[in-house]
């Protein structure tokens, strides 16, 4: 571990300018001063739901979004774009949500002249991160979010936790709970970002249940707490919001397909009419039974 200034970096290839002190070397003050400080992701569309709520605006993703979506994409396709989606999706997050730190670090041109040197901000590897695989729709994008992590962050500071969820459902077929089936849980959650890949914000009954779990069983109080969708409901986003403060929530597409004409031409958020759920909670115009799709299991 050294430091550049105050910050603290980690990782064997930065170091500080005392590190290679040779005649002729950059010292740090010679360095590249713009990417020092990043900035904030871009926001996405505009939306009243608060700060923490990001919707992407990215023709890309939604393009890919909209041939997951249709009734013609089954295997191996269909898992070929959640992958695809997700790792756009959880990059864009972690670069947004977890701490950075500035770092001098060599290029391969250092061995031919001392300006080969980059000094810029990124993600800091020391964070300690879990990512929550919510079976069975969740445990591909969860995988996913481990490699992501795996990818920026030291690979011991990052775990994967397994729970299996079950939604409660009336004679009706509109889910009135969830519940909690059984889990493996490698440790506390003390000072880590969690992280809840799942691709379908409906209700918010399930993941609910999951962070209550956590909350009175699992010991620590992590540092955030983010979950990463393909498409979310108005009533998942409200839901979420009020009973988890601070909440990150990433998403590539809101669906409020219920909602009064009127309300689908305001600015997402402005509305409590809002609707994206059918009626037996599924999203409309959504992308149907995601889970029984990815697993290609239809019970």
């Amino acid at each position: 571990m050294v430091r550049v200034g105050s910050l603290r970096l980690s990782g064997s290839y930065f170091h500080t300018p005392s590190a290679h002190l040779n005649w002729g070397s950059k010292k740090g003050s010679d360095l590249e001063t713009a990417y020092e400080d990043l900035g904030e992701e871009c926001r996405g569309i505009e939306h009243e739901y608060g700060d923490g709520v990001h919707i992407l605006a990215d023709p890309y993703s939604m393009s890919l979004l909209t041939e997951l979506g249709s009734p013609s994409t089954v295997q191996p396709r269909f898992n070929d774009l959640l992958d695809t989606l997700y790792r756009i999706l959880l990059q864009r997050a972690v670069a947004q949500e977890l701490p950075r730190t500035l770092v001098e670090c060599d290029t391969n041109m250092k061995k031919y002249t001392p300006l080969g040197v980059f000094r810029g901000q990124v993600i800091d590897r020391s964070t300690r991160a879990v990512t929550v695989n919510v079976a069975r729709a969740g445990t591909v994008p969860s995988h996913i979010c481990q490699q992501i992590l795996h990818q920026v962050l030291n690979p011991e500071g990052v775990r994967q936790d397994h729970v299996i969820m079950e939604r409660i459902v009336d004679e009706s077929g509109s889910v009135t709970g969830a519940a909690l089936q059984g889990s493996k849980i490698g440790g506390d959650v003390d000072g880590r970002y969690l992280f809840f890949a799942d691709p379908m914000g409906a209700t918010g009954s399930s993941l609910l249940q999951v962070i209550q779990h956590y909350s009175e069983k699992v010991g620590g109080t992590p540092e955030g707490i983010i979950t990463a969708h393909l498409i979310v409901t108005p009533e998942y986003v409200r839901r979420m919001t009020e009973a988890v403060p601070g909440i990150k929530i990433w998403t590539v597409r809101l669906d409020r397909g219920a909602s009064p004409a009127e309300v689908l031409g305001m600015i997402p958020g402005r509305d409590s009419r809002e609707s994206g759920l059918n009626e037996v909670d599924y999203i409309v115009p959504g992308a149907g039974g995601v889970g029984e799709i990815i697993n290609n299991s239809w019970i």
